[in-house]
């Protein structure tokens, strides 16, 4: 009995160290607010240092695109002052990332990717061409992460606003939920042209994150809204529809996070089962350099949050 309590101890601590093996890839996802303007005017070094302190291995910069002059609401001339979407390869230099590209990117508010593994783009979709638009653009790329093992990313920023996309009677599409049925048409589309493309993506490494600009029914218990509201159909869908699972949602069931200044959880982590498996680890954050507080200036300068008026969210897994 003896020699069989010492035996089955030395199997499970054989098995916990096998599952403690592999290496660990860090993703850090961030709307950061008009191409981080809150740190240009510094030479980006307090986002820099934070981007240091975090050490991702693969970034998600939602809005990463230079907008506004320095401490103003003024908009740059274009592309002649914006010093980013240019110049990302110089500053993910800065934090030790070699690979860059742009992923989405239709209008002012692309999406960039930045990471020390190789990346290619697979598609960046921006519509159909006719009664299909993706406001900001969305992408899907490759990350490969070795030992043929491939990350498929896709990136998200849906339309913003209460009304549709270029709506004549703004008030009148607000009150038929028209910017909640344009998000979902986007969503859709955007699933439908990259995880629904690809037979069995549930087995394989996909991971969605962005700046979906829609709360979720799963956070209800926060919002108190009818679960027939409009408000809900992105994610419904994506829930719905898709083998994508909630991470933040999953890990932390019941509780209630919220990734912007105005209190909502609007950016998420969707990821496969195949990957969920491998998280080890996910959390907003809220401190230090990622910490929100409104321009004290108010409206009549900019309505603008120092650093962001979203949070980073990061998301640690293990690979072999």
């Amino acid at each position: 009995m003896k020699r069989f309590l010492i035996v089955s101890f030395l199997l499970l601590s054989l098995s916990c160290l096998a599952c403690g093996k592999g290496k660990e890839v860090r993703i850090l996802y961030w709307n950061i607010q008009n191409g981080m303007w809150h740190d240009q005017g510094n030479n980006y070094d307090n986002f820099v240092n934070f981007v240091k302190e975090v050490d991702p291995d693969i970034c998600v910069w939602c809005e990463a695109e230079s907008r506004y002059v320095t401490d103003t609401c003024t908009k740059m001339k274009i592309p002649e002052d914006q010093y980013l979407p240019w110049n990302w390869d110089v500053l993910a230099a800065r934090y030790g990332h070699k690979y860059v590209l742009i992923s989405g990117k239709r209008d002012t508010f692309p999406q960039v990717i930045t990471s020390k593994y190789p990346l290619r783009i697979v598609k960046r979709i921006t519509g159909n061409g006719d009664d299909i638009i993706v406001a900001h653009g969305a992408g899907w790329a490759k990350v490969d992460l070795g030992k043929g093992q491939e990350l498929n990313l896709v990136t998200v920023h849906t339309w913003p606003q209460k009304y549709a996309y270029k709506a004549e009677d703004r008030d009148a599409s607000a009150a038929e939920h028209g910017g909640d049925l344009f998000r979902a048409t986007e969503i859709r589309y955007i699933c439908e042209e990259t995880i629904g493309t690809v037979p069995g993506a549930q087995n394989q490494f996909w991971l969605m994150c962005g700046d979906f600009n829609s709360i979720s029914s799963v956070d209800n218990a926060e919002y108190k809204k009818d679960l027939s509201d409009k408000a809900f159909l992105v994610h419904d869908y994506v829930r719905g529809n898709t083998p994508y699972i909630d991470v933040i949602e999953r890990m932390y069931p019941g509780q209630f996070f919220k990734s912007t200044f105005s209190g909502r959880r609007i950016d998420m982590v969707y990821v496969t089962p195949a990957l969920y498996d491998k998280i080890t680890f996910a959390t907003h954050l809220y401190d230090g350099f990622a910490e929100a507080s409104r321009d004290p200036r108010g409206k009549a300068v900019n309505n603008f949050c120092h650093p962001s008026d979203h949070y980073p969210i990061l998301v640690k897994f293990k690979v072999k």
